[in-house]
């Protein structure tokens, strides 16, 4: 019979805005609602359609920097003149139930997480090419040509950091993508190190 794995297992995804990995998580965690998405905080404003304590756990700036003080994030990092973190309480706890946890952060979080955690599973989501995540980023229509010109920027820099991630996926078809990091999950979770426990009298 199966036992349930003693630790869970951390997943960190990260790519630049607009590359889609809202739209990726979402069909992913409806295959694997096993999975725990890992809500980040931030001092940025909410985008239409986003919620409280779904798509980010919005605060403000002195709340952010008081959990700082108080050292309760896993990792923080400032993106675009906000803040945005993960609890680090909560991820432990679901990581000791033997529950994956899911991040979603950009690249100078990621790196903290890599330094904290070193079995965590780092995948980069990037476009199929920065033609395309320039129109993807236009399409949205909720930023300026000033603040779209930024993000294409600021995604060339994070490209650079492609070799410190264990994986590449490419998100030119949502399904393709989640079935790519599916196929890494599955991978990773055979690994020995996280089924020694399951063999019963070796």
């Amino acid at each position: 019979m199966t036992q349930k794995r003693q630790k869970g297992q951390l997943i960190v995804l990260s790519g630049p805005s607009g590359v889609g990995k809202s739209t990726v998580i979402s069909e992913l965690l409806s295959e694997r609602p096993d999975i725990y998405f890992s809500v980040s905080f931030t001092t940025r404003k909410p985008r239409v359609g986003e919620e409280d304590g779904v798509s980010y756990n919005f605060t403000d700036r002195a709340t952010f920097e008081a959990m700082i003080a108080r050292d309760e994030f896993l990792e923080y990092a400032q993106y675009v003149d906000n803040y945005y973190g993960t609890s680090l309480k909560i991820i432990q706890d679901k990581l000791d139930a033997g529950v994956d946890v899911l991040l979603e952060i950009e690249v100078q979080g990621a790196a903290k997480v890599r330094a904290k955690c070193p079995d965590a599973v780092l995948i980069f989501i990037s476009p199929p090419s920065f033609e395309e995540l320039s129109r993807r980023l236009h399409g949205r229509h909720t930023d300026d040509e000033a603040v779209i010109e930024g993000r294409l920027n600021q995604a060339l820099l994070e490209c650079r950091q492609i070799p410190n991630y264990d994986y590449l996926v490419i998100n030119d078809k949502v399904s393709q993508a989640v079935a790519e990091i599916q196929a890494i999950l599955t991978a990773e979770g055979c690994r020995t190190k996280y089924r020694e426990n399951l063999m019963e009298g070796v």
